[in-house]
């Protein structure tokens, strides 16, 4: 006689405590790495017992939305300024003699969601994630993007759970994950031509990406100026010429037109790594041109 196994839905104990030990951190208060790992996706169906792929972000609907704590995204917020410092600290140490632009260019590298979703791979987090039926089903395990705000979320979980040694305990998590796999790519870059590929900007990832995709060809459009003379904000949109059509892949501004298509590779690269190319054209081609 054959025992049928029941399938577990959420996390399994063994996991979670295989995931402590990647951080190299045991919770005093486990409930802060639950918390972590809790989608608003799990909470909203929790509580109003319905499924939902996409909350309502307007300010007069924030009433259906997840209570503040009950979620991971306060948690997000927190962790992505940690980040931000510890990365930061660990450059300007690790670097003295570089520049100012060159420290910027490798920390955007360094916390760039794309990188952060491949910190949510290496420590497992796509089957540790507490998700509502619908995203569950629709991939959401493996979404770039909720694998790096759970990775967010759990360095502020860290930092709250280890009190005074906080920083200390993230620093670790960082060095480990982050920093030491691209350390020597980073020397060789600042060293010399050899390594120069490591600083790339958002807009040169972007154009290899678009030049390997084949899927067409990339601009950046001018949409709009604003602001008085000495304060000109500049539009921009980064679009994607192709036989589809043209895609608008995302839109920024900036006090001048680099920093704005640069803010606009860097939401297209975004954009990119959490759902894929937006596919309907806006506008038909223009020729050749």
């Amino acid at each position: 006689m054959t025992t049928r196994r029941t399938r577990k839905t959420s996390p399994k104990i063994e996991p979670i405590d295989e995931l402590q030990r990647l951080l190299g951190h045991r919770f005093t208060r486990p409930e802060l790495l639950a918390l972590a790992l809790t989608h608003r996706s799990h909470t909203y169906e929790a509580r109003h017992g319905v499924p939902t792929v996409i909350l309502p972000a307007h300010p007069d609907q924030r009433d259906q939305r997840n209570p503040p704590g009950t979620d991971n995204e306060q948690l997000e917020f927190l962790g992505d300024s940690i980040l931000g410092l510890v990365v930061t600290e660990a450059l300007y140490r690790e670097f003295p003699q570089s520049s100012e632009g060159e420290l910027t260019r490798l920390r955007s590298i360094l916390v760039s969601r794309a990188r952060m979703a491949e910190v949510g791979l290496a420590l497992g987090l796509g089957e540790q994630l507490f998700l509502g039926k619908s995203a569950d089903q629709n991939g959401g395990r493996k979404k770039p993007a909720l694998l790096a705000n759970a990775v967010e979320a759990i360095i502020a979980a860290v930092y709250l759970d280890a009190g005074a040694k906080g920083l200390k305990a993230v620093r670790a998590i960082v060095e480990r994950y982050v920093l030491e796999p691209d350390l020597d790519t980073m020397r060789a870059a600042l060293a010399g031509e050899e390594g120069r590929g490591a600083l790339r900007d958002h807009k040169t990832v972007l154009q290899e990406r678009v030049q390997a995709s084949g899927l067409g060809r990339l601009r950046y459009v001018d949409t709009a100026q604003s602001g008085p003379a000495h304060q000109r904000r500049f539009s921009v949109e980064a679009q994607l010429e192709g036989e589809a059509g043209t895609r608008t892949l995302a839109a920024a501004e900036g006090s001048n037109k680099k920093e704005a298509q640069q803010r606009a590779a860097e939401l297209a690269l975004a954009q990119w790594e959490a759902n894929g190319l937006p596919p309907r054209p806006i506008k038909p081609p223009k020729g050749d041109a």
